[in-house]
């Protein structure tokens, strides 16, 4: 990974990408969707501050486990600007995140221990399928396989 001299306080979109493993293009996305910013120079060049490093790498994590971009840039608002965020900071952020990955990985666990009776049903049988019909909720209503007909 390339190193950047302690005295270059800002980095150009290639350093950037280059440092955070980002493709030029994801920063130029990040940017547009707010969750980075760059200031520009007398040529119209993008520079960034170093804790831009930061940023990136925590939009990168966030989407890896599913948070979507809305929910990561709130997040980011919350940080302070040309700070690189602490530690705390990033602990009260994923906190906040703490029962929706929880639920996350519950319909997963879910879905793989069901998975094998989900493909053999078809979903001829949904009085019983824990994915598409947990808790028999659309028995409540009627009986029958109408979800498939419903959805259409």
């Amino acid at each position: 990974m390339p190193q950047i001299p302690e005295k270059i306080h800002e980095l150009t979109v290639g350093q950037l990408s280059a440092r955070s493993g980002a493709a030029v293009s994801a920063l130029h996305f990040y940017e547009s969707k707010g969750l980075i910013t760059s200031r520009r120079t007398s040529g119209n060049q993008r520079r960034y501050t170093r804790d831009t490093l930061r940023r990136v790498a925590f939009v990168r994590a966030a989407q890896r486990v599913g948070i979507p971009l809305a929910t990561i840039r709130e997040a980011l608002a919350q940080l302070p600007e040309e700070r690189t965020p602490t530690r705390e900071d990033w602990t009260r952020l994923s906190e906040a995140w703490r029962s929706e990955l929880d639920e996350r990985i519950n319909q997963l666990n879910r879905l793989r221990d069901h998975l094998t009776d989900c493909i053999g049903c078809g979903c001829l049988s949904l009085d019983t399928c824990v994915l598409s019909n947990p808790d028999d909720v659309f028995g409540e209503r009627r009986v029958g396989s109408r979800l498939m007909a419903e959805g259409r």
